[in-house]
């Protein structure tokens, strides 16, 4: 169960760096980017937090 907790975080936080270059530089609106780009490092230690709680 642990291995897939830290697969969903892994991929969340890749998804949050994805979206926050496309929203930084596609969409043109900076703040959102770093906004959004700041998710990833939150979501890894709560899936870290979570594993944890899980054992």
């Amino acid at each position: 169960m642990s291995g897939q907790i830290s697969k969903i975080g892994f991929v969340a936080s890749m998804l949050s760096v994805v979206g926050s270059l496309y929203i930084y530089f596609i969409s043109g609106n900076q703040d959102l980017g770093i906004f959004v780009g700041l998710w990833a490092p939150t979501l890894i230690l709560a899936t870290k937090e979570i594993e944890e709680m899980v054992k």
